[in-house]
């Protein structure tokens, strides 16, 4: 399934899945499916060895599409939101690795994607990082729950996840939503830089099957999350 807001291309052993909806890169149910399809073709090329997911010149990516929120449909709500859940966990459990280039804001879902992420790369400087939820009165699901507490920083779990806190760039490194930080125009240079280093380095089936047993407990935590969701909005 094509996006207009998707665009992809191949460094050596690496695919940049590029997204750019000249906004702030909301999670929208289309954008999710096509999100999903681009990584499932990107695993199932045996020549690619990792993959790295950019965002805009403003965000990686904002939270789910408000215009969809704001419908007040409990079922098309709680499809998105599974189905960001599901990318998510899609990420964490991909057969190669996946580094996020955080080139601006990520709030919220787009937050939660860097948790799902190998390696993150984002700005050294003033961008927004974290969970809002709180602050705008909606409760993270389950899910969302697990694979924060699987990533982030423990002494800043707390207020990360209940008090909403938002980090700059290299506060977000504190806290375990990035791995590094760097000038804005390097960072999707230094995410390709870094996937194509585990591309050359890693062994693809040992990597592959050590992500089955490293984090396989938790990602049938995130299924059954997804699952108990979507059955108790009657999907």
């Amino acid at each position: 399934m094509s996006h207009p807001s998707i665009s992809t291309h191949r460094v050596d052993q690496v695919v940049c899945i590029s997204v750019d909806d000249g906004r702030a890169n909301a999670f929208s149910p289309s954008l999710l499916v096509a999100l999903s399809e681009e990584l499932a073709e990107a695993e199932a090329d045996s020549e690619v060895g990792a993959v790295v997911i950019a965002g805009n010149q403003k965000a990686f990516f904002a939270g789910f599409d408000l215009d969809v929120i704001g419908s007040g449909d409990a079922k098309a709500i709680t499809e998105m939101t599974t189905s960001g859940g599901a990318f998510i966990r899609q990420a964490y459990g991909a057969s190669v690795p996946v580094v996020a280039a955080s080139t601006g804001h990520a709030v919220a879902a787009g937050a939660l994607l860097l948790c799902g992420c190998d390696y993150r790369v984002g700005v050294d400087g003033p961008v927004k990082i974290g969970l809002n939820e709180v602050a705008i009165a909606l409760t993270l699901p389950r899910w969302a729950l697990l694979i924060a507490g699987e990533r982030l920083s423990k002494r800043y779990l707390q207020v990360s996840v209940a008090n909403a806190q938002i980090f700059d760039g290299s506060g977000a490194v504190d806290a375990g939503f990035l791995d590094e930080v760097t000038t804005a125009d390097q960072v999707v240079a230094r995410a390709i830089e870094v996937a194509q280093g585990f591309a050359e380095q890693l062994d693809a089936k040992a990597y592959a099957a050590t992500v089955r047993n490293l984090r396989g407990g938790l990602l049938g935590e995130m299924d059954a999350a997804v699952a108990s969701d979507r059955a108790a909005a009657g999907l």
